[in-house]
C-alpha cells in the first residue's frame, strides 16, 4: 500500500482541510492511505475519522522558520519515516521550508499545494514572500486550487489544477430540508436568511458583511447564518452587538451538515479580501444559492450563472440591494452544471490516485 503524507498546519474543519478529508474519503484506501503531519498540539475536528479510515496522525510544534530546533525536529521525522516516499504539503508560501528539509533526506516526491491567491500584507509579509520564490526549486510537482492561485504562487512554473471537487449530489436542493433546518434554526418561513460559511480570520471579511447584512435589516425582515469559528469570534460578536443586531444572527460554531444549512440560506455571500477559489461558492451553487462573492475572489469559481462579483470598494449598500434582488430568484437544483464543469468528486479522486501511483518512487 502507498501511504502519502499530507503536511497542514490541523485538520480543523476549514475549507483546505474540507477538501483533503473529501479526497480522502473517496480514494480506494486498499491501495492508497492518507497519513497526516500537523503543526498543532491537541486532537482538532477531522482526527478521529483520519483515525478511523485507518490514517496515522504525527504532530511538530508550530511552523516557524527561524527556529533550529523545528528544523531538527522535522529533519528527525523524515530520518525515522523512510516509508513516505511521497508527502504533499498545503504550508502555502512556508512550504519551501519543509520541501527543502524533505530533499535532504531523500523524498523522491515532494508536492506543494497553493490553496490562495494572496496574503495580508503584514510583518510577517516579506518572510512569507522569500520562502514563496524558493517552493520551485524545492518542489517536484506543484498543484493549485485554481488558476490564479497557482500563478500567485509559482509564477511561471508549470502547476496543475486540482479542483476542490465536491459529492454534488449531496447538495442538491430539497425543499423538505430546507423546512426542516429553519425549524430547527427558529427560522420563519418567509425570512430572508444570508448565510456565509468561513472561519472567523481577517480574509473572510466578516466584519465587512455585518455592515452588509446592517443595510439589508434595516429595510427587510431578515437573518444571517454564519458558519464557522475562530479567533476573531469575538470581534464578531461585539461588533453584532454594537450593531443592535443580537436577535438577528445566528453563530452556528463548526458544523458537520453544511450540505444542509446551505439549504435554509436565501443567498450566500462571500465578501473575502482573498480566496483561492471558495469551494463554498461551489457547494452554494451546487444547492442553488445564488451567491454574491467579492472581486478577489477567483472568477473561476462561477460555474452556474449564479455568481455574482461586487467590488469590495463598494459602499454596503451596494451590496445589499444586489443581495435583496437575487433573493427572488426561484430556487432550483444546479448539479448538472457542476457536475458537467468538472468538479464531480469521483472523478477527480480517481485522477488524484492515478497522479500518485504513477509516480516512480
Amino acid at each position: 500500500m502507498l501511504r502519502v503524507l499530507h503536511i497542514v498546519t490541523d485538520m480543523r474543519r476549514g475549507g483546505l482541510e474540507t477538501m483533503i478529508m473529501n479526497y480522502y474519503r473517496n480514494i480506494d484506501r486498499s491501495c492508497i492511505q492518507f497519513d497526516f503531519l500537523e503543526h498543532r498540539q491537541g486532537k482538532t475536528d477531522y482526527d478521529y475519522e483520519i483515525e478511523e479510515m485507518g490514517g496515522k496522525i504525527y504532530r511538530l510544534p508550530v511552523l516557524n522558520p527561524f527556529s533550529l530546533k523545528y528544523r531538527r525536529l522535522l529533519g528527525k521525522f523524515f530520518e525515522e519515516h523512510p516509508e513516505y516516499k511521497i508527502i504533499h504539503v498545503h504550508q502555502d508560501c512556508m512550504s519551501s521550508l519543509i520541501l527543502k528539509i524533505a530533499k535532504k533526506y531523500g523524498i523522491a516526491v515532494r508536492i506543494a499545494h497553493s490553496h490562495s491567491n494572496n496574503q495580508d500584507k503584514n510583518l510577517k509579509y516579506l518572510v512569507k514572500m522569500y520562502y514563496k520564490s524558493k517552493i520551485s526549486k524545492y518542489a517536484t510537482d506543484l498543484f493549485a486550487c485554481s488558476k490564479e492561485a497557482g500563478e500567485w504562487m509559482f509564477g511561471n512554473a508549470k502547476f496543475n489544477i486540482l479542483n476542490n471537487a465536491i459529492n454534488v449530489q449531496k447538495y442538491e436542493y430539497s425543499i423538505e430540508m430546507r423546512k426542516k433546518v429553519r425549524d430547527s434554526l427558529g427560522i420563519e418561513k418567509n425570512v430572508l436568511v444570508i448565510g456565509h460559511i468561513g472561519r472567523f480570520s481577517p480574509p473572510k471579511n466578516h466584519l465587512y458583511l455585518l455592515d452588509i447584512f446592517k443595510k439589508i435589516s434595516d429595510k427587510k425582515e431578515a437573518k444571517l447564518l454564519l458558519v464557522g469559528d475562530g479567533n476573531l469570534r469575538s470581534e464578531i460578536e461585539s461588533k453584532i452587538s454594537n450593531l443592535n443586531l443580537n436577535s438577528r444572527v445566528i453563530l452556528t460554531g463548526v458544523r458537520n451538515d453544511v450540505s444542509e444549512l446551505l439549504q435554509a440560506m436565501d443567498v450566500f455571500v462571500l465578501p473575502s479580501k482573498y480566496e483561492g477559489l471558495g469551494i463554498v461558492a461551489i457547494e452554494a451553487q451546487s444547492a442553488g444559492l445564488p451567491c454574491v462573492i467579492s472581486d478577489k475572489v477567483s472568477a473561476e469559481c462561477k460555474k452556474t450563472r449564479l455568481i455574482y462579483q461586487l467590488s469590495l470598494s463598494e459602499e454596503p449598500e451596494v451590496w445589499a440591494k444586489k443581495i435583496i434582488e437575487l433573493s427572488k430568484m426561484k430556487r432550483k437544483s444546479y448539479c448538472a452544471e457542476i457536475r458537467d464543469s468538472g468538479y464531480d468528486l469521483k472523478d477527480n479522486a480517481r485522477e488524484l490516485m492515478k497522479f500518485y501511483l504513477q509516480k516512480p518512487i
